[in-house]
């Protein structure tokens, strides 16, 4: 089993209930059998009546591209994640926080992706990505995050990839030129972005929160996608099953 996937022994709880929430979540009845699945693309609360158990979903913001000077800077960390199958709530109202991506902009690495949160679970936003500089000096190493950016260019040895937070994502690349992030269900290798994580949350099967690459482009809007060079990362997303 994943380390990403890190379900909590109900020890005989019951399901959760839910009473109302806020920040215009789409709320889903039909597409799984007997569930009411919440989906926050921003940020709100949901309030729970009676404390128990639920499946959540939570992903940080993908981590910004790095700049370019010359050549390619590297890619954005793809956002923490967190999935769990049996989550307890407890009641009362609950703040949910949507992470936006980070930016592709920074005299260092690129701007690491914000986090998102539901109660005490914390996916953490994705590490940004180095940038890489001209006259043959190093870019920046990538930023720490959910998963690790991609390093600058140049000199590998002092400009090393971006860590990912264990548990939540693996470490970014590390190469001469557009080295890739890391991505939630896997680290990068060299200028190879590290591959997303699939998901099935929704009733259908999604991949979340993959590393950035060179000419990867922007990450798409609640995916927690890593940025490509000089792309902002994928806003992050929540998501709470109920039933």
């Amino acid at each position: 089993m994943s380390p990403l996937f890190s379900p909590v022994s109900a020890g005989g709880i019951g399901l959760a209930t839910v009473t109302a929430s806020t920040g215009s979540p789409t709320i889903d009845t039909s597409s799984r059998s007997g569930k009411t699945i919440y989906k926050f693309t921003g940020s709100g609360s949901i309030t729970v009546g009676t404390a128990g158990t639920a499946e959540i979903l939570v992903i940080g913001g993908g981590g910004g591209g790095g700049s370019t000077e010359q050549n390619s800077g590297g890619g954005g960390g793809g956002g923490g994640v967190i999935y769990d199958t049996a989550a307890i709530l407890p009641s009362g109202t609950l703040t949910v926080t949507v992470g936006g991506g980070g930016g592709a902009a920074g005299a260092m690495h690129s701007p690491n992706g914000t986090s998102s949160v539901l109660n005490k679970f914390t996916a953490v936003g994705g590490g940004g990505g180095g940038r890489s500089v001209g006259n043959n000096n190093y870019g920046p190493r990538g930023g720490t995050g959910g998963s690790g950016g991609g390093s600058g260019n140049a000199n590998i040895n002092a400009a090393g990839a971006g860590l990912g937070i264990p548990g939540q994502g693996y470490d970014g690349g590390n190469a001469g030129n557009g080295a890739g992030g890391g991505g939630a269900g896997g680290a990068a290798s060299g200028t190879t972005a590290g591959v997303g994580l699939a998901v099935s949350i929704t009733g259908t099967s999604v991949t979340y929160s993959a590393g950035g690459s060179d000419g990867g482009g922007i990450g798409g809007a609640n995916t927690g996608k890593g940025g490509g060079s000089n792309a902002a990362g994928g806003s992050g997303y929540v998501v709470v099953v109920i039933g």
